[in-house]
């Protein structure tokens, strides 16, 4: 390891000394769940070569596309966190209930939501992937049960995710900031490669999924056609669209290069992002960054959770864009009706005014 570069598991300790009395549970914590990940990653590496690609169809899941990489994932962090006496229960995408430690080990302090394979769709075609989690206090009431996850996202402890791509990245925040690490292979340890992640108040990109465009709202065409109309239009200036369909991999790049990300509200379903395991800890990264995530009409922090696979629409990135996009939402009469298109006045093929 080079010189001078910091390890997850001194950083993890490091933050604890600055607080006295601290029981070391948390860092602990941290390093089996940066542990899980770097499992998670030798699988996603190795997962044509050991069978583990392609769709499976597990009973008792919530309606999503399922594969087998899924499942691994899921077994892989379960496995790796609830024996170590730091969490009390835990709770994921692939479990259509919460997952209470054994009584064969000691119950902590702490709660684990996450998404063990953000993105899965993405594997067949070798695009990048992650995990997603959240760390919440557990309430000192007895066993564990599902409304002990049923907390607003101002409430965590800690919020993080791992991006599975030419390099493994390890993003975490503790409420002080983000910092972003990089999987040392050599060393099989996270080392602190991007410190402070901040992302810019102002930005010329945005991420989104134009094939849904004739199901959003009206403050979302409104901003997306101005975004398009560039340097012509009342933005005065050119835009970049972008759409990877991992969130992981569209945080990363918003948190190193900016940037905005919208996946919103639409006609056919309210939610579109999970709150507790996917929304929650990506707007608290983002805020910690110098962003700003809503719904839409509301902060996503502060949005309370009606069950435990609540889904959510979330726009998040570049807090000037997120702000004017909050504010087009409180204008919802204005911009393109629902009859317009990203390109009916002007195309590929057509130009404008014919």
């Amino acid at each position: 390891m080079p010189e001078g570069l910091k390890t997850l598991t001194r950083y993890t300790i490091e933050q604890e000394h600055r607080h006295p009395g601290s029981s070391g549970e948390f860092s602990a914590l941290v390093n089996v769940v940066a542990t899980a990940t770097k499992i998670i990653a030798n699988q996603v590496t190795r997962g044509a070569i050991v069978g583990s690609l392609g769709a499976s169809e597990p009973d008792n899941l919530p309606p999503t596309v399922h594969r087998k990489l899924d499942a691994i994932a899921n077994d892989i962090m379960v496995a790796e966190t609830q024996w170590t006496g730091h969490l009390s229960a835990l709770l994921s995408e692939q479990m259509s209930d919460i997952h209470p430690v054994p009584d064969v080990h000691r119950r902590g302090k702490y709660l684990l939501a996450f998404d063990p394979l953000d993105g899965s769709s993405n594997i067949d075609v070798n695009l990048p992937v992650g995990t997603i989690f959240s760390v919440l206090r557990a309430p000192d009431n007895g066993p564990p049960s599902a409304a002990d996850f049923l907390q607003p996202g101002v409430r965590q402890v800690c919020a993080g995710f791992t991006l599975y791509g030419p390099a493994t990245m390890l993003v975490i925040t503790t409420g002080s900031g983000v910092d972003g690490f990089t999987l040392d292979r050599e060393i099989g340890a996270f080392v602190l490669t991007h410190p402070r992640m901040r992302i810019p108040e102002d930005t010329s990109g945005f991420a989104i999924n134009a094939a849904n465009e004739r199901f959003w709202e009206r403050p979302v065409r409104r901003y997306v056609h101005e975004c398009l109309d560039g340097v012509d239009g009342p933005r005065g200036r050119d835009f970049n669209m972008r759409w990877v369909a991992s969130l992981v991999a569209d945080t990363f790049h918003i948190l190193t290069r900016g940037g905005v990300y919208l996946y919103p509200y639409d006609t056919r379903r309210p939610g579109r992002v999970s709150l507790l395991y996917g929304a929650n800890p990506i707007a608290y990264i983002v805020e910690q960054a110098g962003g700003w995530a809503t719904t839409g009409g509301e902060r996503v922090l502060e949005v309370p959770p009606e069950q435990v696979h609540h889904q959510v629409p979330l726009i998040f990135g570049s807090r000037n864009e997120v702000e004017r996009i909050e504010r087009y939402h409180s204008e919802p009469e204005e911009g393109p009706s629902f009859d317009s298109s990203l390109f009916g006045s002007r195309s590929l093929f057509r130009p404008a005014g014919r």
